[in-house]
């Protein structure tokens, strides 16, 4: 039974630069954080740069629910929330800009001068 548990699985995130942000990697198994740390070093440190590394357990990540999961589906009348909701002010602006009165245009009223 003890055999079962010996392994953990970890969650491992790293940055390549000091002022990039984190991003996931991959999962590893190990028997404890230690461990867990010097694979995922000897995984990342021989092949790019790398600014700093996270080892997370993985039970320790919070999932959500089915019923939390439902929650997150949008509703249909929320299109201005997002860039595509605006797509209709292009035409528009075009339309604008179509009907503004350009500088030769408004140049060519006064009328020709000698």
């Amino acid at each position: 039974m003890a055999e079962e548990n010996f392994y953990q699985e970890f969650e491992i995130f790293s940055k390549r630069t000091s002022s990039s942000a984190f991003q996931y990697q991959f999962s590893l198994l190990a028997p404890n954080e230690d461990m867990a740390f010097v694979l995922a070093q000897e995984n990342f440190m021989r092949r790019e740069p790398v600014a700093d590394i996270w080892i997370v357990n993985r039970k320790h990540i919070r999932k959500m629910s089915s019923e939390e999961k439902m929650t997150l589906g949008r509703l249909e009348n929320k299109d201005y929330r997002t860039t595509k909701g605006y797509g209709y002010l292009k035409k528009k602006w075009r339309k604008y800009e179509q009907g503004m009165l350009d500088e030769k245009e408004i140049l060519s009223w006064g009328g020709e001068r000698k």
